[in-house]
């Protein structure tokens, strides 16, 4: 007994002593990440974290719900479909043609009304809260200096980085893109508590607007502009935006790294699959909604065209591809969140799930990216 209660005293110390060197080193964070993620049987972010930090609301507004197809659910998921979808834990599936749903299946106690996380699919949703900026006048172009927002970024390279650098993924700032690496500044910046703090920390490494880099605290900053921009929470704008003139069923939610504060921009939007699909809509219709232009069509085109001729997957916030003769662009988040938009064909689809498959051509696109389209096609190709 005396034994147990000696190792239970030291045992404690050392716990205590590891968190209080955890927060003097600025690495408090660390403790967060255990407590929401790994103690919930995981080892990176998931869909339904977003019980366990803040959240912003963001209201919807007067319904308006999708039309559903004459041949709706009549077609069953192809056996390769199903199959997939199995494996890497789909828990939503959705199929929307000529702007009626064609098919949808959910998994896990999902359903058309769950609301799972985004992750960066959301850096599609902040892009176009830039777009909704630029039309109203609240930030002057794509080429307006991120320094007039945040003078921090008044020195070296980075006073030459814009806002259309931060969407196009051309900033030149040091961040360290890791989403398993407990050390690394996009770890930091998930479970922080001063996520601005963090962001504007950054410098400038690389030439702004020469080449694309994938950085989530580019979307993080252009958030953060468009916040000073605006005026109001980046929650309130999307809602006021777009997320009530779209219609949405169900109203959203958006972390943020403390009770009222910042939201998680590039990433970390808590939706539906049926909700989600709206933005594609949108920027499918060039931005038109209900007849009236809520987003300039002029940028939407711009956003959904290569910035780099190296960077041809990628355009301003929008993932981009051609693939067996369709091209088209799509939203897209850590493991495996998709809408997908041919607009050529008027073809969505949505893709919300657990896990994916990783590229093993080179391809910028995960390989189970292509079998969702393939297999969507297979589908469509069975209607009457």
């Amino acid at each position: 007994m005396k034994f147990l209660k000696k190792f239970l005293k030291w045992f404690t110390i050392i716990i205590v002593s590891i968190v209080i060197l955890l927060y003097v080193t600025g690495y408090g964070y660390l403790i967060t990440a255990v407590r929401t993620v790994y103690f919930h049987g995981h080892v990176t972010a998931f869909l339904d974290d977003y019980y366990y930090f803040e959240n912003r609301t963001i209201p919807k507004g007067n319904p308006q719900p999708w039309a559903e197809s004459t041949d709706y659910n009549k077609i069953s998921l192809t056996e390769s479909l199903e199959k997939q979808n199995k494996e890497l834990g789909t828990i939503a599936f959705l199929v929307i043609k000529n702007d009626s749903v064609f098919s949808e299946t959910y998994y896990d106690d999902y359903n058309k009304d769950s609301k799972s996380n985004s992750f960066s699919m959301a850096k599609s949703v902040v892009s176009a809260c830039l777009g909704k900026a630029i039309m109203e006048g609240k930030i002057k172009s794509l080429d307006q200096k991120v320094s007039d927002f945040f003078p921090e970024f008044k020195l070296g390279t980075a006073v030459k980085m814009t806002v259309g650098d931060l969407s196009s993924m051309a900033s030149g700032l040091n961040w360290d893109e890791s989403y398993y690496s407990p050390f690394s500044i996009t770890t930091r910046a998930y479970f922080d508590d001063d996520l601005n703090k963090v962001v504007l920390g950054l410098k400038g490494v690389d030439e702004p607007g020469k080449s694309y880099k994938y950085l989530s605290g580019n979307t993080q900053l252009l958030a953060m502009c468009i916040e000073k921009a605006a005026g109001k929470s980046l929650a309130d704008y999307v809602s006021e935006s777009f997320w009530k003139p779209m219609g949405a069923d169900n109203e959203a939610l958006w972390q943020t790294d403390h009770k009222d504060g910042m939201v998680k921009a590039y990433c970390c939007f808590a939706s539906n699959a049926r909700d989600f699909a709206r933005f594609g809509k949108l920027y499918k219709q060039f931005g038109k909604w209900n007849g009236k232009q809520i987003l300039d069509s002029a940028f939407i085109a711009k956003s959904v065209t290569p910035r780099f001729k190296d960077a041809p997957h990628y355009g301003y916030g929008w993932w981009l591809f051609d693939y067996k003769g369709r091209h088209g662009f799509y939203m897209r988040g850590h493991l495996g969140q998709y809408v997908i938009v041919i607009p050529k064909d008027d073809v969505i689809i949505v893709r919300l799930g657990k896990s994916h498959i990783h590229s093993t051509t080179g391809s910028p696109h995960s390989d189970d990216f292509f079998v969702y389209l393939d297999q969507a096609y297979a589908m469509l190709a069975k209607r009457k």
